[in-house]
């Protein structure tokens, strides 16, 4: 099996768009970054999240999704643009799936240690993102939501830093898939 490896890191800073009638706040749009980055206890260096009643705070500072579900939203969504970071992910990764990882997990990326605490469940924000009125339910419906992290250990990480599971999570019998919690944004 291939290492587990961390390809992209991604941040933004919450900005208003368009929807509806009016304006709304988000930090869906991230954008590439090179180098190093810390990883902090609420976030990434750069990035912040918009409402922080449903997004972000210890539980889910950092979201990360994997690079293999790209090519089934190329194939689903035929002419989009699809660059690292599209789904709003802080962390883009290989090998490091829905499938394989358990709730409580424990990872070493660069010199930081994130746990997984849940699946990630989508808001209105990812179909302005994508400007598609279906895409929340097409996202929903796909199975592939990529999960959040909390972080354990402050540090920093980069593009290339292998992943090392440190610690597998006490309910290891039981897979991400299904633990996400229907909340609205």
């Amino acid at each position: 099996m291939p290492e587990a490896r961390l390809i992209s890191v991604n941040v933004g800073k919450p900005r208003e768009v368009g929807f509806r009638d009016g304006a709304v706040l988000t930090g869906i749009f991230k954008t590439l970054v090179a180098g190093r980055v810390a990883v902090h206890k609420l976030n990434l260096a750069g990035d912040r999240q918009a409402d922080l009643t449903v997004h972000g705070g210890a539980d889910k500072a950092v979201y990360c999704y994997p690079a293999e579900h790209y090519p089934h939203w190329a194939e689903e969504l035929p002419g989009t643009e699809l660059p690292y970071g599209m789904f709003g992910e802080n962390l883009t990764t290989q090998v490091l799936d829905e499938a394989s990882v358990y709730i409580g997990d424990r990872f070493r990326i660069g010199s930081a240690v994130p746990r997984v605490t849940q699946l990630r469940t989508p808001c209105y924000k990812l179909g302005i993102k994508f400007g598609r009125s279906d895409m929340v339910e097409k996202f929903r419906s796909s199975g592939r939501s990529g999960f959040y992290f909390s972080v354990i250990e402050e540090g920093e990480l980069g593009a290339g830093d292998g992943i090392e599971r440190v610690a597998i999570g006490p309910g290891a019998g039981e897979r991400t898939r299904g633990f996400a919690a229907r909340r609205r944004c």
